[in-house]
């Protein structure tokens, strides 16, 4: 098994943990504290993760450069104004369509991945692609009558287009972690993905310290009071980035977040399993659709 793989489905699976963390913060924080959570409580681990590569496993430090800053810049900003809408649609009472809209961001990325780095993917990749948006898509629509008025409405509804674009523009920051990783002149990706996690959250941290002193300080004492939940978020997500980062280094962007999509099934995995809650027929359907999709990207 190629070593992408694994670490694709840990960073998954944080993922849709500090996911569920965020939704609990966001009623006590606000969009822009919860946002603000998962860089300011996660730069540190990030920042030792990197001293314990150096120090105990040897690795040397990549040299940096304006390209590195330039890529990790657009995605850091991309990155935090992403995680604003999908932490907003959690204050929303249908935000599950739109986070599953979110999840066509593997369409996205691919596209912005030929574009800005000229990547190309095989045609069967893209039918798998295509074939885990469908189920993601029938999710989507799972709680109504199926039908092309009720497709057409989710799809132009409010959560939907959130959704969406949330996805593109974490497509967008996905490509530029992918193009600072690799602009790098260091011994391997795991050290390059690690220095790029870095330094992103450590730019992102100082850029929303200085966006809530601007708009309202009571943000930041909100945040500090909340430090044991907060904390939870920034671990969750360090981590999750950390496996994102490394499995971008590794393998094309559209590749690895198709293969992300497998944090919807986790998340209905968990409604069922721990919660107990009725899943239906349709939901069953988007789900081993998605796994289609996963087991032909895999395979193809």
């Amino acid at each position: 098994m190629e070593l992408w793989i694994p670490i694709t489905i840990a960073a998954a699976f944080l993922q849709n943990l500090r996911s569920a963390l965020q939704k609990h913060l966001q009623g006590k924080l606000g969009t822009r504290g919860a946002s603000f959570v998962r860089f300011g409580y996660g730069f540190p681990l990030a920042i030792l993760y990197v001293v314990v590569l150096h120090w105990i496993v040897g690795f040397a430090f990549p040299v940096l450069n304006w390209t590195f800053a330039f890529w990790a810049v657009i995605g850091g900003l991309a990155q935090i104004f992403a995680t604003m809408l999908l932490v907003y649609l959690f204050s929303l009472r249908n935000f599950a369509v739109g986070t599953a809209y979110s999840k066509t961001e593997p369409v996205q990325a691919a596209i912005f991945g030929f574009v800005l780095l000229g990547e190309r993917i095989t045609f069967g990749a893209v039918i798998a692609i295509v074939v885990g948006v469908i189920g993601v898509m029938l999710i989507s629509v799972a709680r109504a009558p199926l039908s092309w008025r009720n497709t057409f409405a989710a799809l132009s509804s409010r959560t939907a287009l959130i959704g969406i674009a949330s996805g593109a523009i974490f497509g967008v920051s996905a490509v530029a972690y992918r193009s600072a990783s690799l602009s790098l002149d260091g011994p391997g990706p795991i050290m390059n993905a690690a220095v790029t996690l870095a330094c992103v959250t450590t730019f992102q941290t100082a850029f929303m310290l200085v966006w809530m002193l601007w708009k309202d300080k009571n943000e930041i004492v909100q945040v500090l009071r909340s430090w044991r939940s907060s904390a939870l978020v920034g671990i969750a997500g360090v981590l999750g980035s950390a496996c994102w980062f490394t499995a971008m280094s590794l393998q094309q962007v559209a590749y690895v977040r198709a293969l992300g999509q497998i944090e919807l099934v986790f998340t209905f995995m968990a409604s069922y399993f721990l919660f107990h809650e009725r899943v239906n027929r349709t939901e069953v359907v988007g789900c081993l659709l998605i796994v289609c999709g996963i087991l032909g990207l895999l395979f193809w």
